[in-house]
């Protein structure tokens, strides 16, 4: 049959197809997400293996008798992406890594085989030559005798050295420069994701070899391409973090192996990335005493409690119009809880400028920082430094009470091990088994803890 080319408009959340435009994807319902691309119909494929699925060629079986033993698991020799794995990387595993530009993605997936010599890996690399990688490897160091740089971005290609190589671990960078023959569209668009994945994805599951794949992310500061791309892989990790500070975060988006609660830790140095075992030390005060405005939150991410300081300036509006900035936590919430402030405690704020500021370039959602919000912001107003041995792990209502967060006994363990002398939660629901060594001060709302912390001001 001749081919035939024509113009399909794609939805680039979801990948639904729709032979024309339209504002709203009848699949998944977001709107203005539909991109035209052109395709060719009637075109043989160049390989079975493009149109295949994995599994193909096996029987039905019963579930009884599906072998329910641990996956096989490899040590990257990193314990904090180790633990964010699961444990390690799982054999026949896709992995994707998304991130900013410039936040440590290409930096971590060429750490990964200088670290692990014993393992044969193929980096396939589509962005940068092969100089360019040897020139950023001998910067990181390590062992790079068995790191294969392969400069391609064909995907057929790719797919045949892998298969003659048949290497323990293959890096792919990235997944939007590559192409394959099978789809008459430019590399990066929706066509050409969806089939680079799923060939991937089938060599992955065919031969054993775990495949790391690096991915942009867009303005919005969601993976770039179709949404079906986070579907097809099996484990979704996502850098966070300012690129123009030294910390950053993975956190788990997926994990098909493992849980989405791990957090991993790393600094930004000349050399490449560093773990961070005790995120806690580079998020305390780095400062001298009797500063107004700081307070420490005892959070938690995912199963991982740390302490993090909370800076916040509170001055009088100096052009009339009152501003409200909060950098690593939503402006929105910071809004909410200087009207709690101003409605259920009396504080008049609103004709002040306020900013917020959480230390190490770090966003947090936890809600158990709103007391340390809260009390950082007071602490500026009345220009009054609340003592440095003091933790707060609390969440505040409409009403102006203070609530129970989860598991407060662990951060209040963490706030002990790091020399800490009180904590302030809530005196509703806070577990009675607190660790000893540490101050437990229950507070019921707003007043009652401008009453206890601010009583000299």
């Amino acid at each position: 049959m001749a081919s035939k080319v024509k113009s399909v408009w794609f939805c680039t959340s979801c990948g639904n197809e729709s032979p024309k435009w339209m504002g709203r994807c009848p699949a998944c319902g977001e709107w203005n997400t539909m991109v035209e691309e052109t395709v060719v119909t009637g075109k043989k494929s160049v390989s079975d293996d493009a149109v295949s699925v994995p599994g193909q060629g096996s029987r039905p079986m019963p579930l009884s008798s599906i072998d329910s033993s641990v996956e096989n698991r490899r040590s990257l020799h990193n314990a904090e992406l180790d633990r964010v794995l699961g444990g390690g990387i799982v054999e026949g595993s896709l992995v994707l890594i998304g991130g900013e530009p410039g936040i440590g993605k290409s930096t971590l997936s060429l750490q990964i085989p200088l670290a692990c010599p014993e393992m044969k890996t193929l980096y396939v690399t589509g962005e940068e030559s092969a100089r360019q990688v040897k020139l950023r490897a001998s910067r990181i160091g390590g062992n790079d005798s068995n790191c294969l740089i392969y400069s391609e971005t064909l995907m057929e290609n790719i797919i045949a050295e892998a298969r003659n190589i048949m290497p323990d671990l293959m890096v792919v960078d990235s997944v939007q420069t590559m192409y394959s023959r099978n789809v008459e569209s430019s590399p990066g668009s929706v066509s050409q994701i969806k089939e680079t994945a799923a060939r991937l994805l089938r060599f992955a599951k065919e031969t054993g070899v775990p495949v790391i794949l690096i991915g942009h992310i867009t303005k919005e500061g969601s993976i770039a391409g179709p949404k079906i791309l986070e579907h097809i892989v099996d484990v979704v990790l996502q850098f966070e973090g300012d690129n123009r500070g030294a910390y950053r975060l993975l956190r788990s988006i997926k994990n098909r192996f493992g849980s989405t609660s791990e957090l991993a830790v790393f600094e930004m140095t000349g050399r490449g990335l560093r773990e961070v075992s005790n995120p806690s030390e580079m998020l305390i005060p780095m400062h001298g005493e009797n500063l107004s405005g700081v307070a420490v939150g005892a959070m938690l991410d995912g199963t991982r409690p740390f302490l993090i300081e909370v800076q916040s300036l509170v001055s009088t509006a100096a052009y009339g119009t009152p501003q409200r900035s909060a950098t690593g936590f939503d402006v929105r919430r910071l809004n909410m809880l200087l009207a709690v402030l101003e409605k259920r405690a009396g504080f008049k704020l609103g004709v002040k400028d306020v900013f917020l500021n959480m230390a190490g370039g770090l966003r947090v959602n936890d809600p158990a920082c709103d007391l340390a919000v809260i009390c950082a912001v007071l602490s500026s107003n009345f220009d009054f430094a609340v003592p440095s041995d003091i933790c707060f792990a609390a969440e505040v209502g409409l009403s102006g009470e203070i609530r129970p967060v989860s598991q407060t006994d662990r951060r209040a363990l963490e706030a002990q091990r790091l020399g800490f002398r009180q904590i302030y939660v809530s005196s509703f629901g806070s577990p009675d088994n607190m660790p000893e060594g540490i101050d437990v001060i229950r507070v019921a709302d707003v007043p009652s803890l401008c009453r206890s912390l601010f009583r000299n001001v």
